[in-house]
């Protein structure tokens, strides 16, 4: 481990992390007990000083009851916040508990809670305690879940909040560039005592076994976090590179609003012409637009593509007269026909019942 690695973190870097903040009147601070969400509400506490028209601060604990000590936890939480002159609010995901999955429904939990909150405080932006190390374990995950260059580029600095009732609220991750052990450092300088949550270390659960098998083995090897987190980064400038691109060739080449009802339609030849990648992303882009079931998972989108290339390939030499292709994805219509492609919202199917006379 670096020297750099284990120095707190600075005033100048504190404010560079946060600056651009100052101009929202509500912050939600989203702060579990751990070093990470503690460091984030220390940070937060001392870059509030430096603003102008300084926003206020509400630290937000989600008490998941799935451990004895989560109770006591939230309270230490609320002790700190106070100490710091932030307001605090415990809230707590009741209900049945899944037995698979367990970490997804706490995330989705937490996120609701959190979006709810936020709307009740006339606030518009969660902040939450990503670091760099959590940037390099999601770009392995997602490896592993064969992702593309979208998903391997990781978590961006901001994103909306991952649940429906979290519409307009925004998730912002001003540490990202942080390593946890920067931290934790942090936190030790200031005398502050933070939470150890066991979970982190659970062995059943993917993240964890990441964390404290294969991380610690790929860094050894060279394959570090910080490594990975600059993968990420490159990789988020190639997806903005190939967003623009996308984009300019759906104003070249589709027609039809994305608001309307009408089909988003494209010249077969023109559309060929395209780099492979643009293809693929300017079909997806229109068969979740003109579908009913959101983004179009990309293996799926793939072997859609695989499937229509042939048929696009094959009418060249005569695009007028190209053979028939029909298919349904993610609740669109996707023809070919006559040189043109076609992509249209599918059908809604008959229910057993509206079908008997």
């Amino acid at each position: 481990m670096s020297i750099a690695d284990t120095t707190a973190v600075s005033a100048a870097e504190t404010q560079s992390l946060f600056g651009a903040l100052c101009e929202f009147p509500v912050l939600i601070l989203a702060v579990s007990g751990g070093p990470d969400s503690t460091a984030l509400m220390v940070l937060a506490a001392r870059w509030r000083e430096s603003c102008k028209h300084p926003p206020k601060l509400l630290a937000v604990t989600v008490d998941h009851a799935l451990r004895p000590d989560s109770k006591r936890e939230a309270s230490a939480v609320k002790r700190l916040a106070r100490s710091l002159g932030i307001e605090h609010e415990t809230l707590r995901w009741v209900g049945r508990k899944p037995k698979a999955g367990l970490p997804q429904a706490a995330r989705q939990a937490r996120y609701r809670l959190l979006a709810g909150v936020a709307r009740k405080a006339g606030a518009r932006h969660v902040l939450t305690a990503h670091t760099l190390d959590d940037q390099a374990e999601t770009v392995l995950i997602r490896l592993a879940r064969g992702s593309g260059v979208s998903g391997l580029a990781g978590m961006g600095l901001s994103s909306p909040v991952p649940v429906k009732d979290g519409r307009g609220i925004v998730l912002v991750r001003p540490l990202l560039s942080v390593p946890k052990s920067r931290l934790i450092a942090t936190l030790k300088a200031a005398e502050i005592p933070y939470a150890d949550d066991p979970t982190n270390r659970d062995p059943r659960f993917a993240r964890a076994r990441l964390r404290t098998t294969l991380m610690p083995a790929l860094a050894r090897e060279g394959l570090t976090a910080e490594r990975l987190a600059l993968l990420a980064q490159r990789l988020e400038r190639i997806e903005a590179a190939l967003f623009s691109a996308v984009d300019d060739a759906r104003l070249r080449l589709a027609s039809g609003s994305p608001a309307a009802e009408e089909p988003v339609t494209m010249a077969a030849g023109a559309f060929f012409d395209l780099p492979e990648e643009i293809r693929l992303r300017l079909l997806g882009w229109a068969i979740a637009t003109k579908g009913d079931e959101g983004p179009v998972e990309l293996g799926k989108l793939e072997a859609l593509y695989a499937a229509l290339s042939p048929a696009i390939e094959a009418a060249r030499p005569r695009l007028k007269n190209s053979g028939r292709f029909r298919r349904t994805l993610a609740g669109a219509v996707i023809t070919l026909a006559g040189g043109q492609l076609r992509i249209e919202r599918a059908p809604r199917r008959r229910s057993r019942a509206s079908k008997r006379p």
